[in-house]
């Protein structure tokens, strides 16, 4: 008689635990902490915000208290804090404090980064613009470092920089789902099937990063490198969120998701191949090489029958869907840049070591 095996547990079979309480970076993220685990009174994060606002020191995308205290913030609305009642989530003081960084944030941002308002509205013409807009693009090249240059403390550093938003990877785009409606709606839940997996929860691209860290030997425990990255690193996931999470922003998340999908082929090409001349397997180069064929078809989903149909429904979104594409292109740019200056000078590009 043959023995029957039992079949290995599927990737993403493993409970879905909450986020580690990371380290405070500030007085504010220190108040954050204590009044999310019962240490400390919500009112005070009105004073701290306040104090924290009224010193700014340079930008607020590289200030590590603010960014740690948002991401713990917008954690409350993913899979929670550890040890941290999820009656959090709504709590009014705490949405009062997140409210006015996000202000901050806002207000950076729509300095930063200004885009001309679309004045054909067209689905065609809308694609066009953002095709236009991503291909200019002339931010550092990470994906050219890695294919190129890179040495394996510098490729788990990488993974340990993305694995802050990978291990959710979709997740903040997909609050923009119930904000669609026709043919956005249709076209963005064809991208974000693909992302989860096509019906296959270990074909999930979270899962699929998920199995890169470990044949790096790396910990794919959700939010286990967040005490590790700096702000910068912090900061995109958060936007992302921020935009999802606000009605009035989902032109900027969807067009955010545009210049997500139409800059994704390529590099991920890239990344592929500067594993494999390291030497690594399929085990590390899978979430890569899907995304080469998959966010090649994506991006035509995503410029034309999402963000252009988008627009087309709703005209006056078209100078948010642009600046949103614009915002996702910026902050990359602005990760990579402090990435590859640390690497250039031979210094490692995290807070303290991944081992």
């Amino acid at each position: 008689m043959t023995t029957q095996l039992p079949s290995p547990a599927p990737l993403m079979a493993r409970p879905q635990s909450p986020m580690p309480l990371p380290t405070p970076r500030g007085p504010l993220s220190d108040a954050l902490l204590r009044v999310l685990t019962g240490a400390a009174d919500p009112a005070v994060l009105h004073d701290e915000v306040a104090d924290v606002l009224a010193a700014p020191t340079g930008s607020w995308l590289e200030h590590d208290d603010v960014q740690l205290a948002l991401t713990c913030m917008y954690e409350l609305h993913y899979r929670g804090l550890d040890g941290v009642d999820d009656d959090w989530e709504w709590q009014p003081d705490v949405l009062a404090a997140r409210a006015a960084l996000e202000r901050a944030v806002e207000a950076e941002l729509r300095e930063r980064v200004t885009v001309d308002v679309p004045v054909d509205t067209s689905a065609a013409a809308v694609a066009r613009t953002l095709f236009t807009l991503t291909s200019s693009d002339d931010g550092p090249s990470m994906s050219r470092w890695i294919a190129r240059r890179a040495q394996r403390e510098q490729l788990e550093e990488f993974v340990v920089h993305r694995s802050v938003y990978q291990l959710k990877e979709a997740d903040p785009h997909t609050w923009s789902v119930p904000r669609l409606g026709g043919a956005p709606k249709v076209a963005l839940m064809e991208i974000q099937s693909d992302e989860y997996g096509a019906g296959d929860p270990e074909r999930a691209h979270a899962a699929l990063f998920a199995q890169a860290m470990r044949g790096l030997d790396l910990d794919d425990t959700y939010g286990r490198y967040v005490d590790h990255v700096p702000a910068i690193t912090l900061a995109h996931p958060n936007v992302m969120s921020m935009f999802g999470l606000h009605r009035r922003l989902r032109g900027a998340i969807v067009g955010h998701l545009a210049a997500f999908e139409m800059t994704s082929s390529v590099p991920n090409r890239l990344y592929g191949n500067g594993m494999r001349r390291l030497g690594l397997g399929q085990d590390v180069t899978e979430y890569f090489d899907e995304h080469v064929e998959a966010d090649a078809v994506h991006e035509q989903i995503a410029g034309r029958d999402m963000a252009g149909r988008l627009v087309e429904q709703e005209p006056t979104l078209g100078g948010d869907v642009v600046w949103g594409a614009a915002v996702c292109l910026a902050l990359d740019g602005m990760w990579a840049r402090y990435v590859l200056d640390r690497w250039e000078a031979g210094e490692p590009s995290l807070r303290q070591p991944v081992r």
